[in-house]
């Protein structure tokens, strides 16, 4: 058997698409309601766009990817089958759960106190379920 190729330590996910019904409506409640920046829309042709936002501070990107065809929009707020998709970490729970709940984020739970962390569900514009977490330091 031949042994694999090493691949680059330096290799790193950078982006993950986020199916979106529209790119203005959730380019506005990604940066209203999160607090976002919106880094890349550039205008592909066709009505296509390379739309990527994400936190200021870094970490990954995400993608908005606004459907297309029926089979794309039935995804929509479902990405992973009903399961938390992503995870927003934040060094004050207090202050971030605050903040989006005044800016009209739902959160499907109460605050609760794991062994990890400080977490909560909440759900994007479309339904996707997120963690904000403040991880125990």
């Amino acid at each position: 058997m031949t042994e694999p190729t090493p691949l680059s330590p330096q290799r790193k996910i950078t982006t993950v698409t986020l199916v979106v019904a529209g790119y203005d409506e959730a380019i506005a409640w990604y940066l209203q309601k999160l607090g976002f920046t919106l880094f890349e829309d550039v205008d592909l042709g066709g009505g296509k766009r390379w739309v990527t936002i994400g936190s200021e501070n870094g970490g990954v990107r995400l993608l908005l990817a606004e459907t297309t065809d029926d089979d794309q929009r039935a995804r929509i707020g479902d990405q992973t089958g009903g399961r938390v998709f992503l995870f927003l970490e934040t060094d004050d729970f207090s202050r971030d759960h605050a903040a989006m709940r005044a800016a009209g984020v739902t959160f499907r739970e109460a605050p609760r106190h794991e062994a990890y962390g400080t977490v909560a569900v909440f759900a994007d514009l479309y339904g996707n379920l997120w963690d904000l977490i403040e991880p125990k330091r």
